[in-house]
């Protein structure tokens, strides 16, 4: 590219989410238009200050606070300082620094790749779609605290950790800040096994166990899609996790996200399919007294088109009569 192409894309087309892209050509200037991989990691992380306050955290809580205790060193207010450092010459320092990397070397070499298992574990490698679609559908919060990724970086997290079996499907990711996440790591004490097995569990003589194959529209790992039986609306559709679950209220977290993502994809579909719909009620009956009738949860999305009623204002707030005229 020339001057006035590169001038062009970073002045105006260079559409930024993070600070990655300008750090990475800053690089690349640097080093004379050619730069190894790893430098160009180390400066993204230079300049990412989510990750320096991740480890300011792990200097006071870990490291800090174990020679803090052995007399080591001293915290002033944010500042550290090495315990007799006055009385040291250059040639003691340079010493002291010399056994500190033998040590290190020595560490790295005896435990090899465990040494940074803790953040390798659970996460494998997620692709760039993957993850936008991750961070997309969770509206770029974290899914736990709810901070912004604008606020601290997010990372993609296995429901299920990969080292318990869990898969790299989207329905068992889900985005994280890096706090929640490392406090999260991958030592929850379920049974990870029990819940795998728990997602194969159907109920002789119900419905929606016993569905068969080829009223399926569409699925997932852990749910799927069936046109309904007796249609409020043309397209109606029911969006039903695969495991015997009587509510929503009893599925986990990686089958709400199979159901939100078949719900977005019939959306789209219907609306391809069928330019008349103008708008969508979803809907659940949990529980008798809420209308259940068939105690296998299920996900009703109706499409709605204009004209379709004569007064649609309220809703499913109608569930009850003479309760949505507001």
């Amino acid at each position: 590219m020339t001057f006035n192409e590169l001038e062009e894309y970073i002045s105006k087309k260079m559409k930024m989410s993070h600070v990655y892209q300008p750090v990475m050509l800053m690089e690349l200037l640097e080093h004379r238009g050619a730069c190894h991989q790893a430098d160009i990691a180390k400066a993204i992380l230079s300049n990412d200050i989510s990750q320096i306050e991740y480890y300011i955290k792990t200097t006071n809580s870990m490291v800090g606070q174990v020679l803090r205790k052995n007399g080591v060193v001293q915290k002033d207010g944010k500042m550290y300082s090495l315990n007799g450092f006055d009385s040291l010459s250059e040639l003691e320092v340079q010493k002291l620094k010399h056994l500190c990397q033998k040590r290190l070397i020595d560490f790295i070499e005896s435990r090899g790749d465990s040494v940074w298992s803790h953040r390798k574990k659970s996460s494998g490698y997620i692709s760039g779609t993957d993850r936008y679609e991750v961070l997309k559908r969770a509206k770029f919060h974290c899914e736990l605290c709810g901070i912004s990724a604008q606020e601290k970086a997010l990372e993609v997290d296995h429901i299920i950790p990969r080292n318990c079996g869990g898969s790299d499907d989207l329905t068992n990711l889900q985005a994280l800040c890096y706090s929640c996440n490392s406090m999260k790591k991958d030592r929850d004490d379920t049974d990870f096994r029990v819940v795998r097995e728990s997602y194969e569990h159907r109920e002789k003589g119900c419905l929606f166990c016993e569905i068969p194959q080829d009223r399926v529209i569409a699925s997932n790992e852990l749910g799927y899609v069936i046109r309904d039986g007796y249609p409020v609306t043309e397209g109606h559709s029911l969006i039903i996790p695969k495991r015997h679950a009587e509510t929503y209220f009893d599925l986990g977290q990686a089958e709400v996200n199979a159901l939100n993502q078949l719900l977005q994809q019939q959306k789209v579909a219907l609306q391809e399919s069928d330019s008349s719909i103008t708008g969508f009620n979803i809907g659940l009956n949990c529980g008798e007294d809420a209308g259940q009738t068939i105690f296998h949860c299920h996900m009703h999305l109706i499409p709605r088109r204009k004209g379709d009623v004569e007064k649609p204002k309220g809703g499913v707030r109608h569930t009850i009569p003479g309760k949505g005229e507001y």
